[in-house]
């Protein structure tokens, strides 16, 4: 089985964002894929924001992308773009982190009109660093996203098919890469 990096790309501890992400860890996890969570707002603000790419924190964050086989990266959707951690993040990694990597980009957002953010600002970023595969990504309407107490999030049911549609295209490909890495 593969092992898959969740990023939450979100600046908030109660994110909806955060909640869906961890709903499809669980469901990784019980496939048999190892999850890592990664919530880049635990990242400290002064390695970020200051581009310390030694601090033990991004250290840490560029080995969990390098270990990885599969990475799903979520993030609320800020004037037509992924969030502002997230991109401060992807910065700090190499050039090429995502080489050879199958990735699931997923957005939420509070209105339709920010639909066309993963492929028009989360896409070409992922696939400049590499992504071996991009499967279709999804976002989310924040109204479609009912987060509980207890962490878990009820996800309306037409959005949960479509984005069970997009979970099982990424685990499908994530039991293929492995295929195809031997075939190339």
């Amino acid at each position: 089985m593969a092992t898959v990096l969740s990023v939450s790309g979100s600046p908030s501890d109660s994110s909806r964002t955060g909640k869906l992400l961890r709903h499809l860890d669980a469901r990784l996890a019980a496939q048999g894929h190892e999850v890592l969570p990664l919530d880049v707002r635990a990242i400290p603000a002064e390695a970020l924001l200051g581009a310390d790419f030694r601090h033990p924190a991004i250290v840490e964050a560029t080995e969990l992308f390098a270990r990885a086989d599969g990475v799903v990266i979520g993030t609320p959707v800020y004037k037509a773009a992924y969030s502002g951690v997230l991109k401060a993040l992807l910065d700090l990694l190499p050039q090429y982190a995502l080489a050879g990597k199958t990735v699931l980009p997923l957005a939420t957002g509070g209105t339709t009109a920010h639909v066309l953010a993963i492929d028009y600002a989360l896409r070409p970023v992922l696939s400049s660093m590499g992504a071996a595969h991009i499967v279709q990504g999804w976002f989310t309407l924040d109204k479609d996203l009912t987060a509980h107490e207890d962490g878990t999030v009820t996800i309306a049911p037409a959005a949960g098919e479509a984005l069970n549609q997009v979970f099982d295209q990424f685990a499908t490909a994530l039991d293929r890469a492995p295929l195809l890495a031997i075939a190339g």
